[in-house]
């Protein structure tokens, strides 16, 4: 993972195959915390928005199948930049600053403005697009 300011590697494991890369295609889940530890519900309330073909549920945990093509700021940055260079089947967790995340303003009743996140992250898919 490129080091940039903001973003911390906490834990990784490779997986296989080529890495992500910007213009790639990539599906991936995701779990939101908060530095002190509190789990951001934000799964399970879009999974009530969400075609059903895009949730999944594991060990009685709900994940979305996020698509985004790397580069397109689809994502929040910490996100984005924790995604490049992991490969399917991958997984980090990594310490997202607020200015890579919701900076001040938050989401409301939900994250806290100037959030430290904590965000794990596994690789499903890589779809290159070029």
């Amino acid at each position: 993972m490129k080091r940039i300011s903001g973003l911390k590697l906490l834990e990784e494991r490779e997986g296989e195959g080529k890495a992500a890369q910007k213009s790639d295609r990539v599906v991936y889940n995701s779990r939101l915390f908060l530095n002190q530890g509190d789990e951001m519900p934000l799964n399970k309330l879009q999974a009530q928005q969400v075609p059903a073909e895009m949730v999944r549920v594991e060990g009685g945990i709900t994940f979305i199948d996020h698509r985004i093509v790397l580069g397109r700021r689809q994502a929040i940055a910490g996100i984005e930049h924790a995604l490049m260079g992991m490969k399917v089947g991958g997984y980090r967790k990594v310490r997202v600053s607020p200015h890579l995340a919701y900076r001040d303003e938050g989401i409301s009743d939900l994250i806290p403005p100037n959030a430290v996140l904590v965000v794990e992250i596994w690789v499903r898919a890589i779809i290159p697009l070029g």
